[in-house]
């Protein structure tokens, strides 16, 4: 899908103090004391959480059945209270509610919607069908849980609508050059192991004039090798304008492996002629994750030791004053 050919991009409502927060599991089965940690997070940061008492139902290890999950989904859609979305977890099992999604709900009803790991499939797909601005970024059980899991500064100027801010991309942040250019285009990627498990599928990523996110865990470089090839071989990769790699977290196949995971994925990525850089803290991270507004445009600059990391255009819109009405939950 060429950029020009792309949904007409749709931005939802910034996220304001008091604002209701919904919270879905459309994965693997939750914690009931990670979320209520999780929960007090949010109300600190001045937000109300809500959740339906079934999002802690399980089967195997799914958060409840796919049929109970996709309901979720379609009623925080359709509340008007509930200003925002965020995943409680990824895990695994998104895929399975892929082809119940109402699109046109999500058309009618744009929200700020939240997650990352497995729930990449539903961010992308969102951002490729309708339009919508989805956010790569902290979820309930996972990061708001943890005094230390969220980077607060990208998680504000992203659902509170900054129109041109950068992402802390210095020294301490962990982040390094890997190939010099200067790019810009729609931000765009995710979950390395849901980007390429799209592929020959209905819900088939775009890439194309992207700015590409790439971030996995606990995969051994010949993992992320062969995914990456899996999308070169595809096509996937070769109208990419530039390529962030996350913090790719215990990607490695033994202490004394004798080589690095960046000489790995330069062996595919180094020929495209492109900027990279790799370790932005987003998704599986150590701490601080960093909220990415997916479907934006953004401007990525690396000469030599020294990278610019910029999102150009606010990712939501100012939000209409208006009441909330919801119950509490514990």
């Amino acid at each position: 899908m060429p950029t020009s050919d792309r949904p007409p991009l749709i931005k939802p409502s910034a996220l304001r103090p008091g604002d209701v927060v919904g919270i879905i599991a459309p994965a693997s089965n939750i914690k009931r004391e990670l979320l209520h940690s999780g929960c007090d997070a949010l109300r600190k940061l001045g937000y109300q959480p809500f959740y339906f008492d079934s999002i802690l139902e399980q089967d195997l290890y799914f958060a409840g059945s796919a049929e109970r999950r996709a309901q979720e989904l379609a009623e925080m859609f359709h509340r008007p209270e509930v200003k925002a979305i965020i995943c409680a977890r990824g895990g695994y099992g998104a895929n399975y509610l892929l082809d119940k999604i109402d699109l046109e709900r999500i058309r009618a009803n744009p929200k700020i919607f939240v997650g990352y790991s497995d729930v990449t499939s539903l961010l992308t797909y969102f951002t490729d069908a309708t339009g919508l601005v989805t956010f790569h970024g902290p979820m309930v059980t996972k990061d708001f849980s943890h005094g230390d899991g969220v980077d607060l500064h990208s998680w504000t100027q992203a659902v509170f609508g900054a129109g041109d801010w950068e992402i802390r991309v210095d020294g301490d942040s962990g982040v390094r050059p890997l190939a010099d250019g200067v790019a810009e285009g729609v931000l765009y990627g995710g979950c390395l192991s849901m980007l390429a498990a799209s592929l020959g599928t209905p819900y088939e990523i775009h890439t194309e004039g992207t700015i590409l996110f790439i971030e996995d865990v606990q995969a051994k470089p010949y993992q992320i090798d062969r995914m990456l090839m899996q999308m070169k071989l595809a096509g996937k990769l070769d109208a990419v304008r530039g390529i962030i790699f996350g913090e790719m977290l215990d990607c490695v196949q033994h202490e004394k492996q004798g080589y690095t995971l960046e000489q790995v994925v330069m062996r595919i990525v180094g020929p495209l002629g492109i900027p990279v850089i790799y370790g932005l803290k987003s998704g599986h991270v150590s701490k601080e994750n960093v909220t990415l507004p997916i479907g934006v445009r953004a401007e990525l600059q690396v000469t030599g030791t020294r990278i610019s990391f910029r999102i150009l255009e606010a990712a939501t819109i100012a939000a209409p004053s208006t009441a909330h009405a919801v119950g509490p939950n514990p």
